[in-house]
């Protein structure tokens, strides 16, 4: 036959199924759960099975006749070699465990704790490629003819030229936008000149420094855990080593003092824009004149705002940088492991650029006011 089918019949008072047909994926009839059902009506009244007219079982056949006999052999069944080694196989398979899980109510303790030991985890292995940097520093210094000079200027100009547009258009737009807002505010108390000690000091010494951390985090950072990564993966880290060329001195140390270089420059590029943008707006909206606003900068902002906005340049680029390349080393030779680390890297820098923000926030809180 076909397809599967099933027969009955009463002998000597005790009715026997007889199977017949293949069972196969291929010829069981669909949906499946309508022979399921009669197979398990069958099997309460405890037949006699015959599949002795079965000429194809397989695994679908098997599992469907198991999980109708309720997972257990019947009390009579006439069946062929064959056909008892393919049930044979469909009992050995374990039914998955459809109980929900135990939440256990150290759940989030747990928790907890895992995320506190990778913390630690990776802030020691994060402060020895600090302590392998510094003596690579050393050892350049006593040796100055390895200093990795072109990748140095590689990174630089990937880190630091590069970026020179997009945080320039970063920079002017949010000048534009704080300076429309806040002129909005400051016209109605007839403050009008005092737009520029707020774009002075908000741009120089707060916005400035962590948008170019930002897009530095989101452009620079994830293309260096990338390139680290993807040489993991190809194994070409390996194969520096083979040759005998330090991975710290030809990759990370590069990266590391270009981005710490180049990151100050970005923040007064980005500064100088959004005063720009803050000077255009203001003319526009309140009518103060460029000669006022640029007379008006330096007694309104002192020198030290621009410091400390370079001090968080500098510190902002070692971290991106150091972050960047170590979850970059952390790369395994799998795709799924380079996709992770780099969202890692760089929503960790992002998470500590704001932190050490707040920390220098704290720290510079009486420096840099006018008198």
């Amino acid at each position: 036959m076909a397809g599967a089918s099933v027969d009955t019949d009463e002998r000597a008072g005790r009715l026997h199924v007889t199977l017949s047909g293949d069972w196969t994926l291929a010829h069981l009839p669909t949906p499946i759960s309508g022979l399921e059902a009669r197979l398990q009506a069958l099997a309460a009244s405890h037949p006699i099975w015959d599949l002795q007219a079965i000429p194809r079982i397989d695994s679908v056949g098997a599992i469907l006749l198991w999980r109708a006999w309720g997972r257990r052999w019947p009390d009579s069944l006439n069946a062929l070699p064959q056909q008892r080694s393919v049930l044979e196989r469909a009992a050995a398979i374990r039914p998955a465990d459809a109980s929900k899980p135990q939440v256990s109510r150290l759940a989030a303790v747990l928790a907890l704790g895992r995320l506190v030991l990778a913390a630690f985890k990776n802030l020691r292995q994060i402060i020895t490629l600090i302590g392998q940097l510094l003596l690579d520093v050393a050892y350049l210094c006593s040796h100055p003819r390895d200093i990795p000079w072109r990748e140095f200027s590689a990174n630089l100009y990937k880190s630091g030229a590069q970026a020179l547009p997009v945080t320039a258009l970063v920079g002017f737009l949010i000048g534009v936008v704080l300076s429309y807002l806040s002129s909005l505010q400051l016209k109605t108390f007839g403050a009008d000149i005092y737009i520029v000690n707020l774009l002075g000091i908000s741009i120089i010494r707060e916005l400035g420094p962590v948008i170019v951390a930002v897009l530095v985090a989101g452009r620079s950072g994830s293309a260096m855990t990338a390139q680290i990564g993807v040489m993991r993966v190809t194994e070409e880290i390996d194969a520096l080593a083979t040759m005998g060329v330090s991975r710290s001195v030809r990759l990370v140390l590069p990266k590391v003092a270009a981005l710490s270089i180049a990151m100050p420059l970005l923040v007064v590029w980005c500064s100088a824009a959004g005063i720009i943008g803050g000077m255009v707006s203001a003319n526009l909206q309140m009518g103060l004149s460029y000669g006022f606003f640029i007379e008006a900068l330096p007694k309104a902002v002192p020198l030290g705002n621009l410091w400390i906005g370079i001090g968080k340049g500098f510190f902002f680029g070692l971290l991106i940088a150091l972050i960047a390349c170590h979850f970059g080393l952390q790369v395994k030779p799998n795709t799924e492991s380079l996709s992770s680390k780099t969202t890692t890297a760089v929503v960790t820098a992002i998470t500590l650029v704001i932190v050490v923000d707040a920390v220098f926030a704290i720290l510079t809180r009486n420096l840099g006011l006018p008198a």
